[in-house]
């Protein structure tokens, strides 16, 4: 019973809605014996229950402050209530979801600015420099006397610089825990990746400095190029997708289908994976982000595969028998 098919959803969810009230409610005595009642009914209703208390536990490790504050912007208690149902209605249909999450550093739960799985969000700070935010992404910015700096916590990013109004001429400095960049009035992106920073420029041209290394370079407009803390790689031409991604494309020219799913698998929450029978077979094509549905769908109409889901949240791409 403890595998997440052997569950049934509707137990899961009831579990949820227990959840919710034995959590965040003042339940009667009346709730609590039907609470009972419904838990001594069978073997699945106590793993349904088990599942629930396992999510539930870790959503109660957050720091109390970042709870409280989520709940304060939630006035109404029945608005509060389904959003809570809600998340524990996503995440016991989607253990390997809350697992991710539970792992999540806070630093992206707290930053300035975010957005979400399969999430884009465009914003414009006080200087009119303009961002816009890929899925999953964390950002932080300080503007100070002296700079203007922004710390991409996680995901990706593309910016355009505005001419700093402040007469100090701050410098615009972005910065991962690889080193910074430091652009000369352009446009750019930048991407987190594993182990290294990703920074493609469309216009004008960025400074990139590793975070250990003395060792600075120019990336000029229609370059792109990695670093980790103490290297620089070769210079590259940019990658379309650096930008298409703004578009809800991913444009696949011969691409390994299993670096396509794993670029798929940033924009849905849950998992999704690619058998590595089939990871090796090259795809060319235009691939939706917003509807990854869309995208794996057409994968499996023009490739020997299909797509095996377990649930919404737990997806494997599988040869086609």
């Amino acid at each position: 019973m403890s595998s997440a098919a052997a569950i049934d959803t509707d137990l899961l969810k009831e579990a949820a809605d227990w959840a919710v009230t034995l959590h965040y409610d003042t339940p009667t005595d009346a709730e609590r014996q039907a609470f009972d009642r419904w838990r001594r009914q069978s073997p699945a209703h106590e793993a349904a229950w088990a599942r629930a208390q396992a999510v539930f536990r870790t959503f109660n490790q957050m720091p109390a402050n970042i709870g409280k504050d989520a709940l304060k912007r939630l006035e109404h208690r029945h608005d509060r209530r389904r959003a809570l149902r809600l998340l524990g209605l996503v995440l016991l249909a989607a253990p390997a979801g809350w697992l991710a999450w539970r792992h999540t550093p806070w630093q992206e739960w707290t930053a300035d600015l975010r957005a979400g799985t399969g999430e884009q969000k465009t914003v414009t700070l006080v200087d009119g420099t303009r961002l816009v935010l890929n899925t999953a992404t964390a950002v932080d910015v300080a503007f100070t006397a002296t700079e203007r700096r922004l710390a991409l916590v996680a995901g990706e990013i593309f910016i355009t610089t505005a001419q700093d109004p402040s007469p100090a001429r701050r410098p615009f400095i972005v910065r991962t825990v690889q080193g910074s960049l430091r652009p000369l009035g352009t446009r750019f992106n930048v991407r987190r990746l594993n182990d290294s920073t990703r920074v493609a420029v469309f216009e004008g041209a960025v400074e990139v400095c590793p975070v250990t290394s003395t060792q600075a370079t120019i990336v000029q407009a229609g370059e792109q190029m990695a670093f980790t803390a103490g290297a620089l790689q070769a210079v590259q031409p940019a990658d379309d997708n650096a930008v298409l991604w703004k578009r809800g494309m991913l444009l696949a020219k011969d691409m390994r289908l299993g670096d396509v799913i794993a670029e798929l698998a940033r924009y849905r929450p849950g998992v999704l994976r690619c058998d590595p029978a089939v990871a090796d077979m090259l795809t060319s094509g235009a691939l939706s982000l917003t509807d990854t549905d869309a995208a794996l769908a057409l994968l499996s109409s023009t490739l020997p595969l299909r797509i095996e889901y377990r649930t919404r949240y737990w997806v494997t791409v599988v040869p086609r028998l």
